[in-house]
Formats: structure tokens, sequence, C-alpha cells
């Protein structure tokens, strides 16, 4: 703890004591019930993240006006009392731990989520989307937005009754507040439109009825988008003179970034780095020495984290989906133990995509368990059991570690020598460095098994698995790239002064793909991989990139952050992309492709083929001949099953529990069984 001794003084604001600098943030989840009450799981998902050291836990934003103010597909309600008994039983929860609470009340304007709607148009301050292709709002009537103040001064003072620490009003990300804060989108001639003053007077308002509301000793915490970071948009020294309207009665001012349209500096895309908001936090700081201020965008390094805090950038630090990815990243970071911290890789899919673009109850690809965490580290096997793994990708490190942490032996085989797979390999791309933080932590996880053997360099054979007579197989040989037969790809690839190359080719020889300027680049596919070499090559200088993708758009399948985020690239860069276009032949300096049945040439100095990845599971078909015959448990997990992202093999290897579970249950009736039998001889 004095490594890092700024992040664990307390800090007091009005009536509330906060035990350290870390708080979780407003993150939707879509774990409530659809009548707006809290879910057992999602309960127990934020007693994990108090339980884990958290100073103060602020509950994801709730609706105080329903529908129009509704926001996800399932999003919990304070609209009216009926929902305060469900609030003070999760605060006595967080409260147990030694956690303060605080939840953000929000109206969702022309953000709301339309099928809570019923045909009804939602409402902002002007007819202008929230977001590019979303349905158009009707600008509010005056009368309107009082009855709004009202009901944020309802949702606050309900707040209070309900035993929150704290309450946080949302007025940035395109939520209601920032529809009328925002030029981009507030287009309005009346006392709430036009200027600076009259554009913060709804906000004003709302701050001064809250405070009424809940009197003088409650802290009010405030969020915004500090600079919306798009053209047109309020700009950082816009945004402070725009507080200097609401922020006296304000005790806690939350510094965020950016609005609906570039949603990847609001919700941080991988490779922004550790704190980069902070510069916001420190020039607000800088105008309200008085005020606490918030900082957060991708802090995961607890270095970082302390820097940030003795610098005077900030008073406190916003950890949101790094609490989603280690929920005891306090404790790990207080008890020293740096080395175990499962930190946020950023790839924004099981938690922004899922609950962004597919209305699913977040996951996270470092984290398969979000509700009960190290819980089944408390059951156990009981009988003797030997795995083998084959694979030291993660999905095979984390079927390895979690079996050994339940009392398993096992023995994990790797044919290279390196951990980590493809996400090590593709980590090797500056832009992608932090999956390398995932592997990092299974390999220091695994260190702390003495139940587990690692052997690297090693290609397990079905003689060497017989040897060892295995309770459970596990099969995580991961993926290779798909090369069809493409006329001349094959050649080519095979021609020693070739310039056409494969993912695998730039990944495991970066030294030799370090020329960028003057280079001609041609990249086939236009999912994830493709697009990681343009990224790679666009933002080094190179003279030309272009990029062919056969169906209709690029990174179809990306997670919308990530997709945002390159879509950024291909625009500022230049890249030209050819869509609906099709592969016909693999030159020695050029590609042919076919578009609208043209055919073109387009050459290049370098060519990248990036076509996918194919599973790669060489033994399987004797694995499962073995297991068969000798009644072992065979699972095929990860890539080497199909070929997909990290989340879905990192799921499946934490329901290795699921088979041990049941191999349990089954040597323990088949005992029962036996012990019945001999007690019938007696």
């Amino acid at each position: 703890m004095d490594k890092y001794q700024a992040i664990f003084e307390p800090l007091t604001v009005k009536r509330m004591t906060l035990k350290n600098r870390v708080i979780m943030p407003p993150m939707g989840t879509n774990f409530a019930n659809m009548d707006g009450t809290f879910s057992m799981q999602h309960v127990s998902y934020y007693e994990q993240r108090a339980k884990g050291g958290t100073g103060l836990i602020t509950l994801e934003n709730v609706c105080i006006d329903f529908p129009l103010g509704t926001n996800g597909a399932r999003q919990l309600r304070m609209d009216n009392d009926q929902y305060i008994s469900g609030l003070w039983h999760f605060n006595e929860k967080m409260h147990a731990y030694g956690a303060c609470t605080s939840v953000q009340i929000n109206h969702a304007g022309a953000s709301a989520y339309g099928l809570r709607l019923e045909g009804e148009q939602p409402v902002s301050a002007s007819d202008i989307p929230s977001k590019k292709g979303n349905p158009i709002p009707r600008p509010l009537k005056e009368e309107e937005i009082y009855q709004i103040i009202d009901r944020y001064a309802y949702g606050a003072q309900r707040a209070q009754r309900a035993g929150f620490d704290c309450v946080e009003i949302h007025a940035g990300h395109s939520y209601l507040l920032s529809q009328f804060l925002s030029p981009l989108y507030n287009k309005r001639t009346d006392q709430f439109g036009g200027s600076t003053e009259n554009r913060a007077r709804f906000t004003k308002l709302v701050v001064e009825a809250i405070r009424k509301a809940v009197g003088p000793f409650f802290p009010i915490s405030l969020r915004i988008s500090a600079d919306e970071l798009l053209e047109g948009g309020n700009t950082l020294e816009e945004s402070l003179q725009l507080l200097d309207y609401f922020a006296e009665e304000v005790d806690i001012l939350n510094v965020s970034a950016a609005l609906n349209d570039n949603l990847q500096y609001q919700i941080d895309k991988m490779n922004l780095p550790d704190g980069w908001r902070s510069y916001m936090a420190k020039e607000v700081k800088g105008k309200y020495p008085d005020k606490v201020i918030v900082t957060s965008g991708n802090i995961r390094s607890p270095k970082r984290a302390a820097e940030i805090l003795e610098n005077g950038e900030a008073d406190l630090l916003a950890m949101g989906r790094g609490l989603i990815a280690e929920p005891s990243w306090v404790n790990k970071v207080a008890n020293g133990q740096e080395h175990l911290l499962r930190k946020c890789i950023s790839c924004n899919i099981g938690c922004a995509d899922h609950r962004i673009s597919k209305a699913r109850p977040i996951r996270c690809t470092v984290n398969p368990d979000l509700h009960y965490e190290d819980s089944y580290k408390m059951k156990p096997v009981l009988h003797p059991t030997k795995m083998v793994v084959i694979g030291g990708g993660t999905a095979g490190l984390e079927a390895a570690a979690t079996a050994a942490e339940v009392g398993v032996s096992v023995e994990l085989f790797e044919q290279k020598d390196y951990l980590g797979g493809l996400g090590h390999e593709i980590a090797r791309f500056p832009d992608k460095k932090r999956i390398d933080d995932f592997i990092t932590y299974q390999i220091n996880r695994c260190k702390e098994l003495d139940n587990l053997s690692i052997h690297l360099n090693h290609q397990a054979g079905l003689k060497e698995i017989e040897a060892m007579s295995p309770d459970v197989i596990v099969n995580a040989t991961g993926a290779k790239p798909l090369l069809p037969p493409i006329k001349g790809l094959h050649e080519q690839l095979e021609n020693k002064n070739r310039k056409i190359f494969s993912i695998f080719d730039i990944l495991n020889n970066m030294d030799d793909f370090q020329e960028f300027e003057g280079k001609e680049v041609v990249v086939i596919g236009g999912g994830a991989v493709g697009l990681d070499v343009v990224e790679y090559y666009a933002e080094r200088g190179a003279k030309k990139v272009s990029i062919v993708e056969m169906q209709t758009e690029l990174g179809k399948d990306l997670d919308v952050i990530t997709k945002l985020a390159m879509m950024e690239i291909v625009e500022e860069y230049g890249v030209e992309a050819y869509v609906s276009t099709k592969l016909m032949e693999v030159n020695e300096s050029s590609f042919t492709v076919e578009t609208d049945g043209k055919t073109a040439e387009l050459s290049f100095d370098l060519g990248f083929v990036c076509l996918g990845m194919r599973a790669e599971a060489p033994l399987i078909r004797e694995l499962d001949c073995y297991a068969r015959e000798n009644g072992t448990v065979l699972l095929n997990i990860g890539d080497s099953k199909t070929a997909r992202r990290i989340m879905e093999g990192t799921r499946e290897a934490r329901d290795v529990l699921k088979t041990l579970e049941v191999l349990e249950t089954t040597r323990t009736q088949k005992q029962l069984y036996e012990q019945t039998k001999s007690l019938q001889k007696l």
C-alpha cells in the first residue's frame, strides 16, 4: 500500500467519506429485470466490486422519467417510490463492505430506447438525432422541460431516501442535458438555446432543484463531456464557460469526453494511453480548485493511477471497464499483488458492444464470470483428477489455471517457445499491445499453482498423453490463416522474393516490416485482422493503403468501438476501400479483383492476404478415439473448435468447471453405488 499511497488516501465530500480514491463509474449492464428492478445476479455483480475494495460504487444510470427517459434494453428505474426497497437492499450490500454509494440519475432524451416508447417520438433540445441514423426527436416544450426538472429532483430525493451517499447527474455523452449543452444538438431560439448561458440553463435548473431537494449536506456529482471532440461541438474551453453557470452547487465534477458519434473517445478504444483524459480534468481542477474532480480513460496501471493523483490532475479515479475486468483491483494493489491484476484490455466487445449493439447482458473478454468471480475456488475437487491441456493460448491457459485452482493436477503442452498463442501474436501490433496484459496475468496466475506444469517447445503426441492416463483432455490448439485456393496465391507465398504475405508473416517477423515511407500497401480482407494491418501502415506514413473486402462493408463483425476507430483511420488517412469486391488472382506485385463484373489490377509494394482464420485441431480425431475407448473426457475449446475472439475461448475455458462438476458427481454416485452393494452383501 505504501508504494501507491496516493490511491489509498481517504477523501471526505460533505458527509461522505471515501476510504480510497478509486470509484466505479456508472456503466450499463442489461442485468436488470424487465420491470426495472434488480436481479440477484445484478446485485452480486456490484457486490464483487465492493468486496474488491472500491471506494465509491456508482450505480449505472437509472431512469427517472419512464418511458421517455429510458435507456438500454434492461434499465433500472426509480421514477416512483416502489423502487426504493430494491435500491435500499443494494445499498445495504455495498455498505457492508465499506464502500460508499452513488446513483446516476438520467434522462436519455433523443437516446431513448425506442422499443419502450411504443410509437412515441423521442424528445430532445431540437430535432437532431443523438447519433447518425437514430430516430429524429421532437423539441421539448418549455413546460415539459420544467416537468423533467421536477422529475430529476424527485429522483435525487428518492436516492437519498434509498440510502445512497451521493447522487450523480449525467450531463454528458449525448443524453438529454448534453443535448441542451451541445451546439451540435441544440438549435433552439428560446431561453434554452443559442448563447452559452441559455444552453446551460436546463442543467443549471436541474442542479438547483436537486440541491433544494436533498439539502446542503448531501453530495452532488455532475458528469460532463468536457471536450466533445467533434467539429462544432463544445471544446474544453467552452465547457469551462458552461460550468460557470451550474458548478457552484455541485461537489464533484466527473470529467469525461465525447458524444455518441465518436464513441471511441467516450468508451476508450484500445490504443489510447492510460489516463489520457487527465489533461481535461487538470484544466477543470485549475479553474475549480475547491471541487472534487474525477478523471477516467483506460486507467489500468497503479503507477499511472498514483501519478495522476500526485500531480494534482484529479482527486478521484473512475475505473469502469477496469473494474469489470478486475473487481479486486484495489485490494490486489494494496496487498502487493500487482502482478495478478487482470487488467482490462479495452477491447470493448463484451461490455460495450454486447450492450449497445446487441441488447445483450454485458460480458468480459478477460473475466469469464462477472457475477461470482472466484467463488468456484471454494469448491475443490474431492477425487484425484488429472488433466492434459494441449495448447498454451489464452483459452488453454484459462482452462489450465481454472482446473488447477480447484485441485486438479494439470500438464499443459505448448509447441512454441512462448505462451499466449494468437493473442500474443496480435499484441505485437503497437496498437494492440494491451492484449499482452491479459496473457501476462494468465502466466503469472499459472506460476502461483504448484499443481500446474507448463511444457514449452513441446508438441504432445498421443502416446505421451496415453502414458499420463488423464481424466480430462483439453484441446486448445488454436487457428491458422485461411488461405483459399485462389489462383496464384500459394505460388506467390512460396516465392523467395515475394511481396505477398499472410498475417503470421508480419506478426512473427515484425522487424522485417518496418519500412513505411513511400510504400504502397494493399490488404485483402476487411475484417479485424485486415484492418489491423491497415492501421499499422496508415498511421506510420505509408504512401498509399488500400483494402479489399468481399462483403458490402468493412469490419462487419467488429465491435462498435473498434469499427468506429477503424473507420476514423480509413477516413483520416485516405485509405482506399473496395467493398463488394472479390479477389480473383494473385500476381507478383498486384492483385486482380472483380467488382460488379469488372476486373481491376491493384498494384503494390506489399500485399497482405487476411481472409480470416480456420480452426486447427490436428490431433482431435485420435484424441476422440482414445477418449471413447478409455472413458476420458475430451474438450475442444477456443479457436480449435471454431475461429472466434478471445472472449468465447475464455468463457469455454472457464466452463471446464462444469465438466469437472459432472465428473465429480459421476464418481461420487459410483462410490455410493459400490458402497451400497457392499453393505447389501453383509
